[in-house]
């Protein structure tokens, strides 16, 4: 008997599934709580939502029956200028998501490797698995910077082809110093700068426009986080001019939809609104890193994204710790592995946010 599964690709067998956040109303029927009186603390969404001219743009689209333009001719022309990188030099993504799984399929050969930095966004060793390629892993350090040593040997040892770095970090908000991606961009390897958190950082954080000073650097950004678009999926990266064409030949004709483009451009056209929330979240997550700082059992640790990362200390467990928020309708995430043993981590929200979180790890002292 033929059997559907026997013409399944053998790496698929052994993969495992990625664990993404689920959607409010999900979690309200999980939780047994309606809508609004769930805080969703745990995926480090943009809690003030998108631009009103975004949302405007999406109610009113004029040809949602004909297919988006296959090169985002608009949203790059409106990049360039916001990134102070060329057109020619931009790609969209479906999130940025999907232009990490180009840059491995474009590059790795089955089995060859890339270089990971764990802890750090899990996408980059799944998109590997998934393209049938091998994670070359070195640790970060206790202080989560990176041990470039390692690094550069395990790049003369073992020629991994390409290396992601998140700036800030994901999960703990750190940003790489110049010196340090500079003496990166020496080694021969790609180097992609995932910038998804980099406007939580402040202004000059961003090395986008480094493209067009060394060839061996990609570097993505997303309209998910400081424009609120997450559920839209646009992302957007800057990448070596070689690179271009081919990029250009195998990604999906289709890829953005009409409406994620046009709230992205939209947002583009409303940056001062975008701008204040975004100073908004900066304010409160010094709040709540102070306010977090105050409660015995926790140690927050410094950031400059849009999360704090806490190690959970005593007899408390990071785990029974974001089951108890869970009850009170408060979801955060919870870590408990190498470099990120007994930790949660906390999105920054509304001040309301903070208040009730904080009034809720009290009680549990």
């Amino acid at each position: 008997m033929i059997t559907a599964s026997k013409f399944v690709r053998e790496h698929f067998r052994t993969l495992a599934p990625y664990t993404p956040i689920v959607p409010f109303d999900v979690l309200s029927e999980q939780l047994g709580r309606p809508i609004d009186d769930i805080i969703k603390l745990d995926a480090n969404e943009n809690p003030y939502g998108p631009s009103p001219k975004a949302i405007a743009a999406v109610q009113n689209l004029p040809f949602p029956h004909i297919y988006p333009d296959p090169e985002s001719r608009k949203l790059r022309a409106l990049l360039a200028d916001f990134l102070q990188v060329p057109a020619d030099q931009i790609l969209c993504g479906a999130g940025a998501d999907e232009l990490i799984d180009l840059i491995l399929r474009l590059v790795l050969e089955p089995g060859e490797a890339i270089l990971n930095c764990p802890p750090t966004f899990g996408m980059y060793a799944f998109d590997t698995a998934i393209n049938a390629g091998t994670v070359i892993s070195v640790p970060r350090k206790a202080d989560f910077s990176l041990d470039l040593d390692e690094i550069q040997a395990q790049v003369v040892k073992n020629r991994p082809k390409i290396m992601f770095i998140t700036s800030p970090n994901n999960p703990n908000g750190g940003v790489i110093s110049d010196k340090d991606l500079k003496r990166l961009l020496s080694m021969p390897i790609l180097i992609v700068l995932d910038e998804a958190y980099v406007d939580y950082a402040g202004p000059g954080a961003s090395r986008m426009t480094w493209v067009e000073e060394y060839d061996n650097l990609i570097v993505l950004g997303t309209f998910s986080k400081w424009a609120g678009l997450a559920g839209l999926r646009v992302g957007y990266g800057a990448f070596p001019k070689e690179l271009m064409p081919y990029l250009w030949t195998m990604k999906q004709p289709y890829n953005i939809n009409v409406a994620g483009d046009a709230a992205a451009i939209a947002s583009l056209q409303d940056l001062d609104y975008l701008q204040a929330n975004l100073q908004l979240l900066i304010d409160e997550r010094e709040r709540l890193s102070q306010k977090l700082s105050e409660i015995d059992y926790l140690e927050p640790l410094p950031t400059q994204s849009a999360f704090v990362l806490c190690n959970v200390t005593g007899d408390k467990q990071a785990a029974d710790l974001k089951q108890t928020l869970a009850d009170h309708g408060i979801l955060v995430r919870h870590f408990n592995k190498p470099g990120v043993s007994n930790m949660i981590r906390i999105s920054v929200g509304k001040p309301e946010h903070t208040d009730k979180l904080i009034e809720v790890l009290k009680d549990l002292l």
